[in-house]
């Protein structure tokens, strides 16, 4: 890795690095609010993974050290359930008392979907093939840690995926047809 970055990749890089910080402390703080097992085991899992992530980030920046990409491995094979069936209604909480499994589950996946955006975007703004890769890597990473939360809440019933009439998924689905590739030149 060389070590100057352009005045672009270094506000990117910390606008990254504060995010990775920031989503290991909003998870700290659902920690005590946890009361089913296998969601605290995800959140201890997925805080560990950021926590390892940052300090590789840190320290390839820091040590001008190429970075080890580190692939999250999360949820394998998983069979969604879809359709709705009687969804509960969802208001925010007018205390901290009031923060369920749902609440904590819903701001883990909103922090990685918006971590998983900003690092893919922050990637097409490096010059440096490393930390462009390392980028890359984080958003698929986030992406992962994102379906785990999402598989964990619709195995539960806290979210459900609606569906739509299957004519209408046919009709919109079948409406592309392929295309003759362009000759070489």
């Amino acid at each position: 890795m060389t070590a100057e970055l352009g005045a672009h990749e270094t506000m990117e890089l910390h606008e990254v690095i504060t995010d990775t910080v920031d989503g290991i402390n909003q998870f700290e703080l659902y920690r005590p609010h946890i009361k089913n097992p296998q969601l605290l085991s995800m959140l201890d899992n997925q805080i560990r993974f950021m926590t390892e992530e940052y300090n590789n980030i840190v320290q390839s920046v820091t040590q001008h050290t190429m970075a080890q990409d580190i692939p999250y491995r999360g949820v394998k094979n998983t069979a969604p359930s879809y359709g709705l069936n009687n969804p509960s209604p969802n208001a925010p909480n007018i205390s901290p008392r009031e923060m369920d499994n749902r609440d904590i589950a819903s701001g883990m996946l909103g922090c990685h979907k918006a971590s998983a955006k900003l690092r893919m975007e922050a990637s097409l703004e490096f010059a440096d093939p490393s930390l462009r890769r390392t980028l890359q890597q984080g958003a698929i990473n986030c992406s992962e840690q994102a379906f785990e939360v999402w598989n964990f809440m619709n195995q539960q019933g806290l979210y459900q995926v609606p569906t739509m009439k299957q004519t209408t998924t046919s009709t919109m689905i079948n409406s592309f047809n392929t295309t003759q590739m362009p000759p070489m030149s």
